[in-house]
């Protein structure tokens, strides 16, 4: 599939919905648990997701259109939520996601991107050589990924319930 700006923004504003209507007002049991050692939670997943509103992809898309490759992406801190959701709810998680989020896209329809916007160059730290497109799919998929994630740890918290059908639910397999 090719990337199309339309089609991601089609994935970007669904994600807050998909991630309130699963999990807000789940019991903690649901959303707090996660797959083990050095994994994450749901709640750690939105708060995660929070921190890559603020900092990530808008953030990064305004230096590719403004510096190009001549500025570095400041690096990303991937665990930045486990301090910056202290204290907060998941409803609160939410909501800020919700707002973050929809702030972001309107910025990113107000662009009004082109096609040559779209192959525009920028420097991110450890890959080096990026295009403004490729940030944009990554968007997206960085999304997915999580929306993944999130519904694997909860499927994991009945590995031992479901019993012998286990052999036959490919989620509890990873």
């Amino acid at each position: 599939m090719q990337f199309k700006l339309d089609q991601a923004i089609e994935i970007l504003s669904r994600t807050p919905l998909v991630l309130n209507a699963l999990l807000n007002g789940l019991s903690s049991e649901w959303t707090s648990n996660n797959e083990g050692e050095q994994t994450w939670s749901p709640y750690d997943v939105v708060g995660h997701l929070i921190h890559g509103e603020r900092t990530d992809w808008m953030p990064r898309l305004k230096i590719i259109l403004q510096s190009g490759e001549d500025e570095a992406f400041p690096p990303f801190d991937r665990f930045a939520q486990f301090e910056e959701s202290q204290g907060k709810t998941l409803a609160e998680l939410l909501v800020i996601f919700a707002e973050l989020r929809t702030q972001n896209l309107a910025a990113l329809v107000a662009l009004n991107l082109t096609a040559e916007d779209l192959q525009q160059g920028g420097t991110h730290p450890a890959f080096g050589s990026v295009r403004l497109e490729q940030l944009l799919a990554t968007w997206v998929t960085h999304d997915l990924s999580h929306l993944s994630q999130i519904t694997r740890t909860m499927a994991k918290q009945y590995t031992d319930a479901v019993g012998p059908w286990a052999e036959y639910l490919s989620v509890l397999k990873k």
